[in-house]
């Protein structure tokens, strides 16, 4: 037996079957266990989850941010930009923002309300009905943009450069795949699921990384770290002749051709504003930290979601080391004729790795976990997508359903989104590569959502009809700007005529300072606004206020250990930030 093969060979085949029916039957196992101990469970069970251990959480948060746009869009732009999308990546101190400042709006909403909140239950209770009715529509809208879409679409890149399956084979099966799981296991299965393969992830990816340094350093990871980084210096030469290189994140000349995707500072408010939508606000995550047992009390819930939240600011440190570094390896590797690597797509990078580097029957073990990881985070989006859908519009419009109704609704509306996501894909295609495309459409999308959840809650004085506003006009403005985009290539193309060339502003601007400069628009709109229209109730101004015994409870929820802990997250991005400047 070749242990060294650069192929897949049937020890790995044996141990991906086996290892996928083992997975089966451990989800399966500890969904009916759970089930035997939910007596009266209904729908908000199914769909929220009830308290999880602490790094439980953690380990759901980071499983769920982790897709195949990880494993083939980071990978691909490590191989092609080197760490200039690091940006994005690099957002374990934003992670803390959730734990440290928005559980505790969160948990006191779940007891104004007297139930697990969604993101638009807040809006609604904040601002208007139509406010939060508005982010549903709008979130349902991103997941067939940058959830559903990306993910059956790089799950199938994935699968047909590992395992060689057709594209199509490969991305309607993970759906399908996913599908079943869903239905079948709920928040609990997809729990279990993450808790199962974020080790196997992880260790796995870290594998890749050093085998990977090995090979390229001849037997010596710090040679090939070396030779990796003096590679990527060699690399995005200029018009005049000069490489700029890839090996940092700032991008501060003008003359650097990836200055326009990257623009100098700009490019950290921008990644910095999407991460405050995506990790504060969005159903998607915060989903994973309200569970909780009927009754249970506040600062015990605050504490398990602070530090499930501090446990996911560690993992997410890793992902530049699990993806994108071996991406700028792989890149290295295939510039070196002698290495006998081939990288004919920069898309392929991770999945042509994994093959070369990892001896065999391990290919297979580390396999399970990244199918494990895509239909998990795809089944976190459609438990999300039940949920928004279930209790934000159909519940409220019929009322005396059975909660199997409920359920079943909930899935057919993520039915829906998904045959959506995948009609999307060859627009998706044509918008540039995946990750620009991916973080493209959330720079669109964030600055709304940013505006409206952080005035609405550090802002008393912001009034409900401002809310409603600025989330309706920064929605349509980020997707005019969308429609431009398909038009004109991203702004690349000549357009001629009055129209186009007189909005060149709005078409023609880099689209991380259009975020930063929409998100502005948003705010002071918002803000004249409620200038003009009748202020907050006192119920509604209460929702946001903390009492003194709930300010004790918050104080009661976190001891020095935690503020440690979160520091260490902080100091680890900025050192990552100070090497690779």
């Amino acid at each position: 037996m070749n242990w060294n093969s650069h192929e897949f060979i049937w020890l790995d085949w044996v141990i991906i079957v086996v290892g996928i029916v083992a997975v089966g039957w451990a989800v399966w196992r500890s969904v009916q266990k759970d089930k035997k101990s939910q007596d009266g469970a209904n729908s908000e069970d199914y769909l929220f989850g009830k308290g999880e251990p602490w790094y439980i959480i953690g380990a759901a948060i980071f499983a769920a941010n982790i897709g195949s746009e990880h494993l083939v869009g980071l990978a691909g732009t490590g191989a092609k930009s080197g760490v200039g999308m690091a940006h994005w990546e690099m957002q374990g101190w934003m992670i803390l923002l959730l734990g440290w400042l928005f559980v505790p709006f969160y948990q006191l909403m779940n007891n104004k309300m007297g139930k697990i909140i969604t993101m638009p239950d807040f809006l609604k209770y904040r601002y208007t009905p139509k406010t939060g009715s508005w982010l549903s529509i709008i979130t349902l809208i991103a997941y067939v943009l940058t959830k559903v879409s990306v993910t059956a679409f790089t799950g199938g890149i994935f699968m047909e450069s590992l395992l060689g399956i057709p594209f199509w084979y490969g991305a309607i099966g993970l759906i399908l795949l996913t599908g079943v799981f869903t239905v079948l296991g709920g928040m609990k299965g997809v729990m279990t699921l993450s808790a199962i393969q974020t080790p196997i992830l992880i260790i796995g990816s870290f594998m890749v990384l050093f085998l990977g340094l090995s090979a390229l350093g001849n037997g010596s990871i710090g040679e090939g770290w070396t030779a990796m980084i003096e590679f990527a210096k060699t690399q995005n030469v200029g018009a005049d002749g000069v490489a700029y290189g890839t090996n940092h994140m700032f991008h501060l000349q003008t003359g650097d051709p990836m200055y326009d995707d990257y623009p100098g500072f700009w490019v950290f408010l921008g990644a910095s504003i999407i991460g405050f939508w995506y990790w504060c606000t969005d159903q998607h995550i915060v989903q994973r930290v309200l569970g909780q047992q009927k009754g249970e009390a506040n600062d015990v819930v605050m504490m398990r979601a602070r530090r499930g939240t501090i446990a996911a600011g560690y993992f997410k440190l890793l992902p530049v080391f699990m993806f994108l570094i071996p991406g700028m390896i792989a890149a290295a590797l295939a510039a070196r004729p002698d290495s006998g690597f081939v990288l004919s797509d920069p898309d392929t990078a991770f999945g042509s790795m994994v093959k070369f580097v990892l001896p065999a029957g391990v290919k297979g073990i580390v396999t399970i976990g990244f199918i494990s990881a895509l239909v998990a985070s795809l089944a976190a989006f459609f438990n999300s997508c039940a949920t928004l859908f279930t209790e934000d519009f159909y519940k409220p419009m019929y009322k005396d359903k059975s909660e199997a109704t409920y359920v079943n609704v909930g899935r057919i509306a993520t039915m829906v989104v998904v045959v959506l996501g995948i009609v999307w894909i060859p627009v998706m295609k044509s918008l540039g590569s995946l990750y620009d495309y991916l973080q493209g459409i959330q720079s669109l999308l964030a600055p709304a959502m940013v505006a409206v959840f952080a005035l609405g809650i550090f802002s008393k004085k912001i009034s409900p009809k401002s809310g409603e506003v600025g989330m309706i006009v920064g929605f349509i403005l980020g997707m005019i700007r969308l429609l431009t985009n398909i038009f004109t290539n991203s702004g690349k193309n000549v357009m001629t005529g009055t129209f186009w060339e007189s909005t060149t502003w709005f078409w023609q601007t880099n689209w991380l300072i259009f975020e930063i400069w929409l998100l502005v628009f948003i705010i002071v709109l918002m803000i004249v606004v409620s200038m003009f229209t009748p202020k907050p109730t006192a119920q509604q101004i209460d929702a946001i206020t903390f009492t003194s015994d709930y300010k004790e409870l918050i104080r009661k929820s976190w001891n020095v250990w935690d503020v440690v802990a979160s520091l260490g997250v902080v100091v680890l991005c900025g050192l990552f930030y100070w090497y690779f400047w």
